[in-house]
């Protein structure tokens, strides 16, 4: 978590909570869209602390080698492209 952010544990904990909330409201066909815009935005709105940990990766290296914090980068946009694709456009 970059340290401009205040509680890091606490947004790591509501992240993780939001992930897992979303996973659940995509296997609902109600929810689907909705559940996978909250992705599309959860996804966008981690991507400054992941770029912070792929820049600062000497300090990550306990967590993961640079190059898996970097690979991680675009996929996240695949991930984007993903939701969108099965949760958003099929009920467009």
């Amino acid at each position: 978590m970059p340290p401009y952010l205040p509680s890091p544990k606490v947004l790591v904990a509501i992240s993780g909570a939001c992930e897992i909330l979303g996973g659940l409201g995509v296997v609902v066909p109600a929810t689907r869209r909705f559940s996978g815009w909250g992705l599309v935005a959860l996804l966008l709105a981690i991507f400054p602390a992941n770029v912070y940990m792929a820049v600062d990766s000497e300090r990550f290296r306990s967590l993961a080698p640079a190059w898996a914090l970097y690979a991680r980068l675009p996929l996240q946009f695949v991930l984007i492209w993903w939701i969108y694709r099965s949760c958003i456009a099929v009920e467009e």
